[in-house]
């Protein structure tokens, strides 16, 4: 057997190799000598069954074992002479070549190694900065809105017209042409004036009405309404405004701090506002975290860590690209360019530098979590699956379901990486204001 290797980097090599037809014949009556042992074939009794007869009766399948056995082999010596352990090698080899002639079968093999990353001073790649200061405004601003909500609805002292934050009690009954439309009634509904609870422009006709004074109101329902009925039409509503509340107001005192931080020691307004910075300053890292430093570091690490990638992994971040662009495009454009081989190449080359980019930062994450010692099992992503789907009303475990059986488990986990190792490396260069 005639073995040829080339390693072309790092991450990628190829094996060319001449497997002899007698190498493949040798395999084939190993395996059918094997079976005679264990195959049941009507008119022998098991284990007594001829080598002939088990070739005649199997046939095609052990010729394709024959040279699956024949292939491994050239696999393993062919990673032997490139000095690269099976445990290294990432994805499945690619059979590129495959001829087969009367004496012989010639055959490529590329495989795809893990990338050594070298993650020398990664550290020094980042730079330090200051942890969002909170003024005391933004402090007695959160408060107010805490306060706020707190707030009860009540009746008017005096009369007067409607206002924006007033809750108006209003019956309601729309129609559209003249005719009611399902839904579109209610008595004595609670509608909280620029809320946007209802469609645009009905809550603005309501402000400036007084108690019990009637009114028609004209809208028009928005083009992406839920209802395709609905949906772009005009529409008139008669309205009846029977009471206007207004919320009353709660001040920011001891007696809001012991009512917010129930069941703790320290029930005092100065800790309430303690905590209302410590959450402000979370908030704010968050945002300056997620929309800034984060996107910014991990391009700063696929600009300077370089190392050679596989060329698979970038071919197949390719074809998602592709499908996603395909998804798009006409049934002729479609055909176009399964028709012109050097368009569609052509077309893939526009997404290539996107992909080593994209392909580039999975491996460095990877790498990073391993230098920061950063894990994220199951359990965790499984609990992050439950709170997102509880804090959007949906039943975790359906939730958590959908996604597994989806297939997309593994990419929320990577993504919990990405964002604990760099949350970590960040922390470590954030200076106290």
């Amino acid at each position: 057997m005639k073995i040829k290797v080339n390693k072309i980097n790092s991450a990628n090599a190829q094996i060319e190799a001449e497997i002899p037809k007698t190498v493949v014949d040798a395999n084939l009556e190993k395996i059918a000598k094997g079976l005679t042992k264990t195959a049941s074939v009507q008119g022998f009794r098991k284990g007594k069954v001829p080598v002939a007869v088990v070739k005649k009766h199997y046939g095609e399948r052990l010729l394709q074992d024959a040279e699956a056995e024949a292939l491994r082999e050239v696999l393993n010596k062919g990673l032997d002479e490139l000095k690269v352990a099976m445990s290294s090698l990432i994805g499945e080899p690619n059979i590129s070549k495959f001829d087969k002639s009367g004496d012989k079968i010639e055959v490529t093999v590329k495989v795809a190694m893990r990338p050594d990353i070298n993650l020398d001073n990664y550290s020094d790649m980042v730079d330090a900065f200051d942890k969002p200061a909170i003024s005391d405004d933004e402090v007695n601003e959160r408060l107010e809105k805490l306060a706020d909500a707190q707030g009860k609805y009540v009746d008017l002292k005096r009369k007067r017209a409607a206002k924006e934050g007033d809750s108006a009690i209003i019956d309601f009954e729309g129609s559209i042409d003249g005719e009611l439309f399902e839904g579109g009634a209610a008595k004595e509904f609670a509608l909280v004036l620029g809320s946007g609870q209802f469609i645009p422009g009905f809550e603005d006709q309501v402000i400036g009405m007084k108690i019990e004074e009637e009114k028609v109101i004209k809208v028009t329902f928005p083009q992406n309404y839920g209802s395709n009925k609905l949906a772009g039409k005009d529409a008139e509503f008669k309205v009846t405004l029977h009471n206007i509340q207004e919320k009353a107001k709660v001040e920011v005192d001891d007696a809001l701090a012991e009512k917010l931080l129930a069941g703790q020691d320290d029930k005092t307004l100065e800790n309430l506002k303690a905590q209302v910075k410590t959450q402000l300053e979370h908030e704010a890292l968050a945002k300056l975290y997620n929309d800034e430093l984060k996107p910014a570091l991990l391009e700063t690490f696929v600009a300077k860590i370089n190392f050679d990638l596989p060329e698979f992994v970038v071919d197949q971040e390719i074809d998602v690209s592709l499908n996603k662009k395909a998804s798009t495009m006409s049934e002729d454009e479609i055909k176009e360019l399964r028709e012109n081989a050097d368009k569609l190449e052509a077309l893939r080359e526009t997404f290539r530098s996107d992909a080593e980019k994209s392909v580039k930062a999975t491996f460095i994450i990877d790498a990073l979590a391993t230098a920061e010692s950063v894990k994220v099992d199951e359990n965790e992503v499984m609990q992050t699956i439950y709170y997102e789907a509880m804090q959007m009303g949906q039943d975790p475990r359906l939730a958590y379901d959908k996604y597994k059986q989806a297939g997309y488990l593994p990419a929320i986990q990577m993504s919990m990486v990405e964002d604990k190792v760099l949350t970590q490396i960040l922390n470590s260069k954030m200076k106290e204001a």
